[in-house]
């Protein structure tokens, strides 16, 4: 799920929503319709898109695991890796490689979510060959010296003290916590100023050596290359990776049962309110309804019902949005807003009316016919390049979603009914919410529904 969709300490809540509604929207029909399923001489699939409008070629790509498969006391070690990978690689050390991809315009970068470690290459079609060359060897030969991985823990301890100070990264840490509890998805991908400082140099390579492996990679690619010519390059990039990787089992696991609050003092202007519970998982048959009814309540937004009740009618905040999440063991939904510390009572108030609201009474028929409207047309405006495509396609894979998804998706939001919508709005807010306060919130707001909730870890 940008796993995806991605909650990292890089991707706030908001862009997390943003991601996640992107991917869903699928690409303008011309595409479509060219979709390949490419398989190397070697055996490598991939989605593949051939366009050649531009003379440039974009690849996304992942490996099952992602910051799922950290051990418990080094959480952070996926982010640190995806962070140090492309420090130099083969007899290139780091100021050498990244000379090389700046020479030739070559983008290579990775990332790590909850299920996936991801990758990202684009290029000008004649430096094809030197971009995935360079990426194999990052694959296949990561230096990971000691001095260029210390110099990247300190960037990210850095980053980890700052957000010791920010309610956004505060509420959104506490709300996995609350949510997920011991499970691996309760714990923050970036990791923590306990654990990051632990790990080693050999825990990257055993990272690498568990989760980078052909078994469970999912590639799309999408630009001016033929198939003959793309095969080749990812059989010679990822052919000599390990065959299997050797990941551990991750339970399934629903997210904690609402009502629960949590506070966290602190002293800013602004309090931030983060609130959400269990979602719907991807494949579960409501999850097209429950999209389509969430775009109504918080998902949709200037138009949105959340909008329109806390910021249009009573000013409460500038922006509040939802969305819905889902990774390969659980689902959520989860929102955000910001509001003065005196108004925050007022605030969660207005968002539970609110969401009661929805979970009882369910959309109307014409925001039904309006959403649907709105999903289906904006297909135009997604993915409109070929980076935001392969992206796109990735995503289909990783959800486990038919190559000719893209065509059918308008006919799985067409069939959505009002009364499918007022099911899956029961669903997903008849139990209320979880609600994370961080700010001077009002007693009121805040510490009496505190008091039942479970005892606050230290602030990382």
């Amino acid at each position: 799920m940008i796993d995806f969709i991605t909650l990292t300490r890089r991707s706030a809540c908001i862009a997390l929503g943003g991601l996640v509604f992107g991917l869903l929207a699928p690409a303008p029909s011309r595409a479509a319709t060219k979709i390949q399923h490419l398989v190397s001489p070697g055996g490598i699939e991939a989605w593949f898109v051939q366009d050649s409008t531009v003379p440039l070629i974009a690849m996304e790509y992942a490996f099952g695991g992602g910051a799922a498969q950290d051990p418990a006391d080094k959480s952070g070690l996926a982010n640190l890796v995806a962070d140090t990978m492309d420090e130099g690689s083969g007899d290139l050390d780091s100021k050498a490689y990244h000379e090389r991809l700046d020479r030739r315009a070559i983008e290579l970068s990775f990332s790590a979510t909850r299920d996936y470690y991801r990758g990202s290459l684009r290029m000008l079609k004649d430096n094809k060959e030197e971009a995935f060359e360079l990426l194999r060897m990052a694959l296949t030969s990561a230096h990971f010296d000691s001095v260029d991985v210390e110099r990247i823990r300190s960037q990210i301890i850095s980053g980890l003290r700052r957000d010791t100070t920010s309610p956004n990264e505060l509420a959104g840490r506490k709300f996995l916590q609350l949510a997920f509890g011991d499970h691996p998805y309760g714990r923050e991908a970036s990791g923590s100023l306990q654990s990051v400082p632990n790990i080693t140099v050999a825990d990257l390579k055993d990272y690498v050596r568990r989760v980078v492996a052909k078994d469970t990679l999912k590639i799309a690619v999408v630009g001016d290359v033929d198939p003959a010519t793309l095969g080749k390059l990812l059989d010679q990039t990822f052919g000599s990776l390990p065959a299997k990787a050797e990941l551990t089992p991750i339970p399934d696991v629903v997210a904690a049962k609402p009502p629960q609050r949590a506070y966290i003092p602190l002293d800013e202007p602004q309090t931030v309110i983060t609130f959400g519970g269990p979602g719907i998982p991807r494949h579960d048959p409501q999850f097209m309804a429950g999209y389509v009814v969430n775009h109504i309540l918080g998902g949709g937004g200037l138009s949105s019902r959340l909008y329109h009740e806390v910021r249009e009618k009573r000013g409460l905040a500038y922006s509040i949005y939802d969305a819905l999440l889902w990774m390969d063991h659980s689902a959520i939904f989860i929102g955000n807003t910001g509001t003065r510390a005196d108004r925050a009572g007022e605030t969660i108030d207005a968002i539970d009316k609110e969401v009661r609201r929805m979970a009882e009474d369910g959309p109307t028929q014409q925001e039904l016919d309006e959403a649907k409207s709105y999903l289906k047309g904006s297909q135009m405006l997604q993915l409109d390049t070929s980076s935001k495509l392969a992206s796109g396609l990735l995503q289909y894979q990783l959800d486990k979603l038919p190559i000719d998804y893209l065509e059918k998706r308008n006919g799985i939001v067409d069939a959505v009914t009002l009364d499918d919508a007022k099911a899956a709005a029961k669903r997903l807010w008849g139990q209320g919410m979880l609600t994370v306060v961080v700010g001077r919130a009002p007693q009121a707001a805040a510490e009496p529904a505190a008091a039942t909730a479970p005892a606050l870890p230290k602030a990382d």
